[in-house]
């Protein structure tokens, strides 16, 4: 392993905070945080759900993003209208603009890159959308821009393993010297395993394995495992 690849949305940052504003700011200030966290994992498979018909060019992103929060409140059995969905988002845009990174793995990234071990990011979803993201955590401190792959550049999408071979050519990677870290397993773990990756699921929001023969090489629960993991490697210290 000389190369890691990592996902971005609620791998190196904790998603749930932005959302977990908006939510409160728009839909309602009483609901509890274990409300707020069922809402956001409702709000991603809805996300998934669409996300293909929306790179295709079949959906805009205004109609994925106010479909994924109307469904995951149709679900939890509350009403919205568009007018709340669109200030929903527009106030969870707006605290995307202020993330940050776990800590944890902000000191893990230094330590890699310190350690000479190439980093890369690969990411789903919309370009612009995502560069802003990544340069609000300030990744190219550690990762240079030609290791930094989004979806939505690149015409193909995890878990597609035509992805991961793009990332393989384009940083002059062999397959078995690869690990990818992600927090969606069918996103994240289906695609750099089937790909001949090796894989941690960074499972924080402790969703249950899905029923399948894929496993990922580690699962880990807490950004403080993330770093003692890597940590604890030879070629890390």
């Amino acid at each position: 392993m000389r190369t890691i690849v990592f996902d971005l949305d609620d791998t190196l940052y904790d998603q749930i905070i932005p959302f977990h504003i908006a939510t409160k700011e728009i839909l309602s200030a009483s609901f509890t945080d274990q409300k707020i966290e069922e809402l956001y994992l409702l709000s991603r498979k809805y996300s998934d759900e669409v996300f293909e018909a929306q790179m295709k060019g079949e959906m805009t992103a205004e109609q994925l993003q106010t479909y994924r929060i109307t469904m995951a409140c149709k679900e939890l059995g509350y009403s919205i209208d568009q007018t709340t969905a669109l200030r929903f988002q527009e106030v969870y845009l707006s605290q995307q603009r202020k993330i940050t990174l776990f800590p944890e793995v902000e000191i893990l990234l230094k330590k890699l890159a310190k350690a000479d071990i190439q980093l890369a990011i690969l990411t789903n979803g919309e370009y612009n959308h995502q560069l802003m993201k990544i340069n609000q955590l300030q990744l190219q401190r550690w990762i240079p821009e030609e290791h930094l792959f989004i979806s939505g550049a690149l015409g193909v999408s995890k878990p597609d393993t035509r992805v991961f071979k793009i990332v393989e050519e384009k940083i002059h990677a062999k397959k078995e010297d690869l690990l990818y870290v992600g927090d969606s397993f069918q996103n994240d773990i289906v695609g750099a395993k089937n790909s001949g990756w090796k894989a941690i699921w960074f499972n924080h929001r402790k969703r249950s394995h899905p029923a399948t023969s894929i496993y990922a090489d580690a699962i880990l629960e807490h950004p403080q495992e993330l770093l003692e993991y890597f940590i604890n490697m030879p070629i890390v210290k």
